[in-house]
């Protein structure tokens, strides 16, 4: 299996799924603007949400593929069908305990995560009746996580990585043509999280069926199988997550901002969503698996190889991006989103939050690649140790820059502290002798930085004023910055090839 064209294949359906997803967050703005309803929903979604990016990109992957590989690998298809059996029985059954009781303690949940809201009764009360459609999303899209983890094993990687692209559809037609028979009409945007739960799963049943995987119901309390997946599950879910841990922390910071504060926060992640998604996700997808072989094989060579591969592939690609980010961040912002409801100040308010989050890109996506380096060995407590420090530290930060910077000191928080995480995570992998860097990195840090001073100036002046993209409308401003983004991955990447980068460099063999 070629991991760069597996990486390619993951990551162009969810660059697909990106593009709806900003026609959907565009149409979320253009009709419902930067408010009440905006921030009501957002916090709704925010919950199940967070169990979504738990399950499908962090804990139950790094928990269940390891030990599903194991079993694929080792025991032959009846023992893993066997173990696939048990393990979503019982997890359907508690999903579905966890599912009546967002429904049924909904009020305290909003409480919980968004305190402020309670000095507001009716949007306290809005916020509380979305959650209560959109909680039934967890019991869907955690089984959804279970049939990825699954595909991905078996190098399917194309069918979990398309599922998404099913929700942004579901939302942008629920938000065009749902949204005016429902009152109010944020409520479509709940509908359409609950329809998409469903329909995500529904897609996958015909593939696990194709390769033998599809569940049927059998519950074995005393499989030693499913035992040990829920002992990684716990501490995975904090180790792995604590960016998006973080995220909900902050949420209930904002609440006690300004109004809009959690819709201008909301709008800066899902930009900052776009490269963590199309590149972040995808390569840790891939990654996981193969390390996983290596290590059941005692190749810890061909272990470390592959951990510097997407590392580097991770620094070549993240950090334009984050340079891009911080740099046309009122640009991109205003392009997409400064429409109907959504104002001026509202692009200059996300911008600073946007600004914040793009300082720590590199160290959100470096994670994706550094903490498989330590599930794929079922090593639970060292990223949770990490993760400990990295939450605290976080929050610390967010009571430093809250006060100075407001909803962008938050941002900014998430960013440092993603940096600090995958700091450790790499200083203990080299330690370790886990990972040891392969020989050039040196001579591969200056010619990336090279492309960057040469992609910062053609931005620079490429942009023009921020007014000038304030004040402009329509198609001149979609065609300035399709020139803009054009013209910047030109440069970065002719740079690059001028300096003797060449794609077949980053050419991989995975586990098959």
């Amino acid at each position: 299996m070629n991991l760069l064209k597996a990486l390619a294949t993951i990551s162009s359906l969810t660059l697909v799924s990106r593009i709806l997803a900003f026609v959907r967050d565009i149409l979320i703005a253009r009709i419902f603007g930067a408010g009440m309803a905006t921030d009501a929903f957002f916090v709704a979604f925010k919950l199940p949400n967070l169990l979504r990016r738990l399950f499908a990109e962090g804990a139950f992957s790094q928990a269940f593929v390891p030990i599903f590989g194991e079993y694929k690998n080792r025991r032959g298809q009846e023992e893993t069908k066997l173990l696939v059996d048990h393990v979503v029985t019982l997890l359907a059954i508690i999903l579905f305990i966890v599912t009546l009781i967002g429904i049924i303690a909904a009020p305290i949940l909003v409480y919980i995560s968004a305190p402020g809201f309670v000095k507001d009764p009716d949007k306290f009360a809005l916020t509380v009746q979305l959650l209560r459609i959109t909680s039934p999303y967890i019991f869907f899209i955690s089984l959804v996580a279970v049939a990825a983890g699954i595909l991905n094993t078996y190098n399917k990687f194309w069918v979990p990585a398309f599922a998404p692209i099913l929700l942004n559809l579901c939302f942008i037609g629920s938000a065009l043509w749902l949204a005016p028979y429902c009152d109010p009409p944020i409520m479509a945007l709940a509908w359409a999280v609950f329809l998409a739960g469903f329909v995500q799963l529904a897609f996958q049943i015909p593939f696990l069926k194709k390769i033998g995987m599809l569940p049927t119901i059998r519950l074995d309390l005393k499989d030693a199988g499913v035992w040990r997946i829920i002992k990684q599950m716990g501490p995975a879910v904090f180790g792995v997550s604590i960016a998006q841990i973080s995220l909900i922390i902050n949420t209930i910071f904002a609440s006690f901002l300004v109004a809009g504060s959690v819709s201008w926060l909301y709008y800066a992640d899902r930009l900052m969503e776009f490269p963590s998604g199309v590149l972040g996700a995808a390569i840790s997808t891939i990654l996981l698996p193969s390390l996983s072989k290596l290590h059941a094989d005692s190749n810890p060579q061909e272990y470390s190889k592959l951990l510097d591969w997407g590392l580097r592939l991770t620094f070549m690609l993240t950090l334009p991006a984050a340079l891009a980010l911080g740099m046309i961040a009122v640009p991109l912002l205003a392009t997409f989103f400064q429409h109907g409801a959504f104002s001026a100040h509202d692009v200059l308010m996300t911008r600073n939050a946007l600004v914040g989050y793009s300082v720590g890109l590199i160290g959100m996506l470096s994670v994706k690649v550094l903490a498989p380096g330590f599930y794929a060995r079922q090593d639970i407590r060292t990223p949770v140790k990490i993760g400990i420090i990295t939450l605290l530290a976080t929050q610390a930060m967010n009571l430093l820059f809250i006060f100075w910077l407001q909803h962008a000191g938050l941002a900014l928080a998430i960013g440092l502290g993603s940096c600090l995480n995958s700091a450790i995570l790499f200083h203990l992998l080299k330690k370790r002798g886990i990972y040891q860097p392969e020989p050039g990195w040196g001579k591969f840090l200056a010619k990336i930085a090279m492309a960057l001073l040469t992609l910062g100036l053609a931005l620079w002046f490429g942009m023009g004023s921020e007014q000038h993209w304030l004040t402009t409308h329509g198609w001149a401003r979609i065609g300035h910055l399709t020139w803009l983004v054009l013209l910047g991955v030109a440069v970065y990447f002719a740079v690059l090839w001028l300096l003797g980068f060449r794609l077949r460099d980053f050419s991989k063999r995975g586990a098959s």
